[in-house]
């Protein structure tokens, strides 16, 4: 909750200034944060009192269904096209994100396939779960949205781990699959320019480098303290998408290094209380789904900070209960009551 409401503060901060310049109205992006919140918080009661062994008769129907809206939203005419890549389906005014509700499904999917088998069998655990990241991964990719493939594909290979997949064969999966995101990086230009861009964003300082500067400047503006709130200079144009990607940035600008640093420690918190539940899950198919949802919320934290910082490759990838975003903030939400729900179960 505490994130939730950091991340509405920080969205009305970061947004305001581009929202009176575009929309004469600086609380535009706030209102549908409110809004996304909300239903958020109606998935999160609603998983939270629906006992999470009875999602296991949705979890087939649920990976179909995310393969169907994945398949639409790469049909011309029927996805829509924001800033070079077809992510979006939107009906009446709302766009919806599949590759979110794809993470759920996956999880979900996993979590019951591998309750139900020996961790000793690859045949019956690590080949079908690379089918599903191969389609599911696949179509996420042709989007494109190279960013959420490998988030997929990290969710996956958790799920793996804490079913008890033998580590040699997680190990060489992991190399070819790390040589596959290698090779998907190096296929367009622009993914390859962003690439080398993490190497020396100063090389091309006004394009590819653009967002990596300016989120440095950002955040080493913020020092100890913070400039103050609604202080930020890099939301007047200077850093894009300062309300999703990087809203992180404008907290450390903005708040200073100690909020920060809580943020950071936040998710830590979060990751030892998931993983504490997974643990003393009542069972095998709860450890797992609880596990997911953790590596989940984690992966992608550590993503998002990472490519601010300029530590990786900027992704696209949002910050978990705090960036701006409808599909993900929902989905984050809901997925975090399942977790909770199985924490009211633990002995």
């Amino acid at each position: 909750m505490l994130l939730g409401l950091l991340g509405m503060v920080m969205v009305l901060s970061s947004s305001s200034v581009s929202d009176l310049r575009d929309y004469d109205d600086a609380w535009y992006h706030l209102r549908r944060q409110v809004v996304w919140v909300a239903f958020g918080l109606a998935g999160l009661f609603t998983t939270l009192r629906f006992d999470y062994r009875r999602l296991r008769s949705l979890a087939r129907p649920g990976l179909i269904l995310a393969v169907v809206l994945l398949v639409l939203v790469l049909i011309p005419g029927v996805g829509i096209r924001v800033n070079g890549s077809v992510r979006w389906l939107g009906m009446g005014g709302v766009t919806f994100q599949p590759s979110e509700f794809a993470k759920l499904a996956v999880i979900l999917f996993g979590a019951n396939l591998l309750a139900n088998r020996s961790s000793g069998t690859t045949r019956l655990t690590l080949w079908p779960m690379l089918v599903v990241l191969l389609v599911v991964g696949g179509l996420v990719f042709r989007e494109p949205d190279l960013g959420t493939a490998v988030v997929l594909a990290a969710i996956v290979a958790s799920l793996l781990f804490f079913a008890g997949l033998r580590l040699d064969a997680l190990l060489v999966t992991g190399s070819v699959g790390l040589g596959l995101v290698a090779g998907m990086s190096m296929s367009a230009s622009y993914r390859r320019d962003r690439l080398f861009s993490l190497f020396d964003p100063w090389n091309d300082p006004l394009n590819t480098g653009w967002q990596t500067i300016q989120a440095g400047v950002a955040i080493s503006s913020g020092g100890l303290w913070g400039a103050g709130l609604g202080a930020s200079r890099a939301k007047w144009g200077f850093l894009p998408f300062a309300q999703t990607d990087f809203i992180f940035a404008i907290v450390a600008e903005e708040l200073g290094f100690l909020a920060a640093m809580a943020v950071i420690l936040a998710y830590l918190a979060l990751g030892v209380a998931g993983l504490s539940t997974a643990l003393r899950a009542p069972d095998r198919f709860g450890q797992l789904l609880a596990a997911g949802i953790t590596s989940w919320i984690l992966i992608q934290a550590f993503v998002n900070i990472g490519a601010v910082l300029g530590l990786l490759p900027i992704t696209g990838v949002p910050l978990p209960f705090v960036s701006y975003g409808g599909s993900s903030t929902i989905l984050s939400l809901t997925a975090f009551g399942i977790l909770l729900n199985i924490a009211r179960q633990t002995p």
